[in-house]
């Protein structure tokens, strides 16, 4: 059986968090990047967006919003609201969404579905039922080309007689005994709605709950048990920190068991403090906390890799990472792809930030984006030709030269290599 998703909503309208479908106050500061932000660091599986906008002009304002939630949210998310035509799925879906809600009240979304599942795949589209006639009228549409049902009232049980496809369930019950006895369900994949979205419910403490009641649900469990590590003369095990994104190496830190345990149950990276002999929350006093994404055994069963989400500065003096004294440092090339991409970008950058006479990059800034675009498209030429030569080469060349007149392209609109990453990734 699959796990079971929490899925936090975020309901949005004017560019702010508020409060639900009824009386709608501002949730919490309203600010929609911090709270996506606080559901993907605190074990949230999903996100779901509904969009309040009323009219054409606060909806492109609410696709923007979507679109920095998906960016910095560490989880896929979901949008639903004000989904009129097939323009608005194709924003939502470059916006960075992992799949589309269509409202199958209304029958404009349900003309949708057919021509949206071919378009962009059938698993980015999900439909939102509110009855079960919406979905029994609907039925053999929904099967074939919906990859999903967000159901917004216990229908559950009449989607389970009719066919075996799961439901994300949004309700608005509160009481988490009931809700373990929804989830029990066997068409019900997901939950949504108050409960799971209240800034004060702790989602690693309920999935505890969901796993002693034998409901499967993605929580941090080791694959191989503690006493398999082979520790040191103090019972420690030493932890090298990535930045799971830059691979760049962070900190080294130890853990006992119980600092081990403690970050299986709460995704937070937790130490065992040498000087202080005693657990070691990390950013428990800085806010610089540590959320896992990976943790791996090395060969030899004495050493942990972990990789991590950081907030802010991993060292205690302030820099982002402890090893920043150089000792020595010898000439080289570094061929690493995407370093080598930023590198070149961050020149790009300086340039356009700092011009330098004589600069071809700053003459391209210069003469604008048309001039810009012209050498891209000359590049891209380039490669053509050389493609159809035998020399390898040649076309190495001309690739690299199109990627530089391609950075000049993003620098000029504003566009970094994570943004390019994270789309490429998400694809």
């Amino acid at each position: 059986m699959d796990n079971k998703q929490m899925i936090p909503c975020l309901y949005l309208e004017s560019g702010r968090a508020v409060t639900g479908f009824g009386q709608r106050n501002l949730f919490g500061d309203g600010d929609v990047e911090s709270l996506a932000g606080m559901y993907s660091d605190n074990g949230a599986d999903q996100l779901l967006v509904f969009d309040f906008s009323s009219d054409d002009a606060e909806h492109e304002k609410a696709i923007a919003r979507i679109k920095a939630i998906c960016e910095a949210s560490e989880i896929p998310v979901m949008a639903a609201g004000n989904i009129n035509r097939m323009e608005d799925v194709k924003k939502l879906i470059y916006a960075g969404c992992a799949k589309v809600v269509l409202n199958f009240s209304k029958q404009s979304n349900v003309d949708l579905l057919e021509d949206m599942s071919k378009r962009f795949g059938r698993e980015k589209m999900y439909v939102c039922v509110s009855s079960p006639e919406e979905f029994t009228d609907n039925k053999e549409l929904i099967e074939n080309y919906a990859g999903g049902i967000l159901a917004l009232d216990a229908v559950q049980d009449s989607v389970a007689a009719a066919s075996s496809m799961q439901v994300i369930l949004h309700t608005e019950e509160n009481h988490e005994s009931e809700l373990l006895d929804l989830l029990k369900h066997s068409a019900v994949c997901g939950l949504s709605g108050a409960f799971v979205s209240a800034a004060d419910t702790d989602l690693v403490h309920f999935k505890d709950a969901c796993k002693k009641e034998g409901i499967p649900v993605d929580i941090c469990e080791s694959a191989i048990g503690w006493s398999e590590f082979k520790l040191n003369s103090d019972g420690l095990i030493p932890v090298v920190v990535q930045d799971y994104k830059t691979d760049e190496v962070l900190m080294v830190a130890y853990m006992n068991e119980e600092a081990f345990q403690s970050t299986l149950h709460t995704g937070k990276m937790t130490y065992w403090s040498r000087s202080r002999q005693k657990l070691w929350l990390k950013g428990a006093t800085s806010g610089h906390f540590q959320y896992v994404k990976s943790l791996t055994l090395d060969c030899d069963n004495d050493t942990i890799l972990a990789k991590v989400a950081q907030t802010g500065a991993a060292c205690h003096t302030g820099n982002r990472t402890c090893f920043f004294q150089p000792l020595i440092k010898k000439e080289y090339d570094d061929t690493n792809p995407l370093r080598v991409f930023q590198d070149v970008y961050d020149v790009i950058m300086d340039r356009k930030l700092h011009p330098k006479d004589g600069s071809y990059t700053n003459y391209l800034f210069d003469k604008g984006i048309d001039k810009i675009l012209k050498k891209v498209g000359e590049e891209c030429t380039e490669i053509v030709i050389a493609a159809k030569n035998p020399d390898k080469d040649e076309i190495k060349y001309e690739i690299s030269d199109f990627l530089y007149h391609v950075m000049v392209l993003m620098a000029e609109k504003g566009v970094t290599w994570e943004e390019i990453t994270r789309e490429l990734a998400r694809r």
